[in-house]
């Protein structure tokens, strides 16, 4: 039997390398996040493409965030040393290897020294159809966004090890979370989330609000997704959800999301992060603080003519969380 799937074009493969034929102002970035089953070591891995008007500047890296030690390391290769699939989302940059499968790290810089060989299991990622490809809906039938998103996996299971610097860390029984994303620019305010470690496996939280401009002004878009006991409960600006609580302070984020059937509350603890360089007209010159030891608390509701009926209450540890811009300028956004 055919696979249709196989021959559909890019938009249909969010994973997949899209940057094959782009010349300048275009970034692409895999993000990999890996906590181990004590939860004592949380490692984020971002390979990716930055690609400039000016030739110099271009460049493949892969960086490299520890959050216990708070330190990133960023491993800059050329175009050259990036190969890619055009069918599926296998990546090689350098002597290091990215899939939905697994990675393979061979780094060395500066007296630096990772390797790593991890496979992932049981993977959940956001559901493709045909008129949805993935988390951005019918948005990613848009030509010249400027960002575009991509979630591989809300959670799965991690096996394998992580060597840095001769200290070996066991990631075996961990979790890990698989996301990307690709266009000329991030966004010029936005805030992302994510948590994976609840009370039991399987429960996972991914979401972002950011600044999307259109057609000459802009609006603030949202994508929220709830995975619970194998179902992904999805809060998102083209499904005609509605943020109707938006309240952010220097330490905390809370918001409350809401469609004809459930609700969604999200309460985030920000704590100290790494500063990460972010693409910007397709290079690596913009900032952002992300942080891998944030807590976010969610309650999960259905809603009933008799009152709201709980479906889950819980913490997520080892969250993943980042703010970036005007708050004020998102919140504006959301009253267009």
């Amino acid at each position: 039997m055919i696979n249709i799937w196989k021959l559909m074009p890019g938009i249909w493969k969010p994973g997949k390398f899209h940057g094959m034929r782009k010349k300048k102002d275009f970034f692409e970035g895999w993000y990999f996040k890996m906590v181990d089953s004590s939860e004592e070591h949380a490692y984020a891995v971002i390979p990716g493409v930055s690609i400039s008007r000016d030739p110099s500047r271009s460049h493949s890296f892969i960086m490299f965030i520890d959050a216990r030690a708070k330190r990133m390391l960023y491993f800059r290769y050329t175009l050259d040393d990036l190969k890619a699939s055009d069918e599926k989302f296998e990546l090689t940059i350098g002597e290091s290897f990215f899939s939905t499968e697994g990675i393979s790290l061979n780094l060395r810089q500066d007296g630096d020294l990772i390797s790593a060989r991890i496979s992932f299991k049981d993977r959940y990622p956001w559901p493709v159809k045909l008129l949805s490809p993935g988390v951005m809906g019918w948005y990613a039938f848009v030509p010249g966004m400027e960002c575009y998103h991509g979630i591989l996996s809300m959670d799965h299971a991690i096996e394998g090890f992580i060597e840095v610097n001769g200290i070996n860390t066991d990631l075996t029984g961990g979790r890990g979370y698989i996301e990307k994303d690709w266009g000329v620019s991030m966004p010029s305010s936005w805030i992302w989330m994510q948590t994976n470690h609840f009370n039991r496996e399987g429960i996972s939280l991914s979401g972002s609000i950011a600044k999307i401009p259109w057609f000459g002004s802009y609006f603030t878009g949202y994508i929220f997704g709830f995975l619970y006991d194998k179902k992904l409960y999805k809060f998102t600006t083209y499904s005609g959800a509605k943020i109707t609580l938006f309240d952010v302070t220097a330490d905390n984020i809370r918001i409350r999301l809401e469609n004809k059937t459930y609700r969604l509350d999200i309460d985030a603890d920000r704590s100290e992060g790494v500063e990460l360089p972010a693409p910007k007209l397709g290079e690596m010159t913009a900032k952002v603080n992300e942080s891998l030891n944030s807590s976010i608390s969610v309650d999960l509701l259905k809603k009933k003519s008799s009152g709201n009926g709980l479906i889950y209450s819980g913490t997520g540890r080892n969250a993943g969380l980042e703010f970036v811009g005007d708050t004020e300028e998102l919140i504006k956004g959301l009253r267009k």
